[in-house]
């Protein structure tokens, strides 16, 4: 029987092999825009630029908002995986 399926099934391997492929590469992007390593070190910078006045206060406050947002958006979604 296994024989016999692969024969059949054949002519669908190049459009599994293209789907393995697409997933494989959906994987690869969540993985790094859900990654909060670069979120964390937005934040450091963003606090060494308003230590060394080069933005505001007010500024500081709406790009860290930004930045926490984003935290919890991936904090969020890798709960949604577990």
């Amino acid at each position: 029987m296994g024989m016999l399926t692969k024969l059949l099934t054949a002519p669908l391997l190049p459009m599994r092999l293209v789907t393995w492929a697409a997933q494989r590469a959906l994987d690869q992007a969540n993985e790094e825009y859900y990654d909060p390593a670069p979120v964390y070190s937005a934040l450091a910078e963003l606090e060494r630029r308003l230590q060394d006045g080069e933005i505001d206060q007010t500024t500081f406050d709406s790009q860290e908002d930004e930045l926490l947002d984003r935290l919890e958006e991936i904090t969020q979604y890798r709960q949604s995986l577990s």
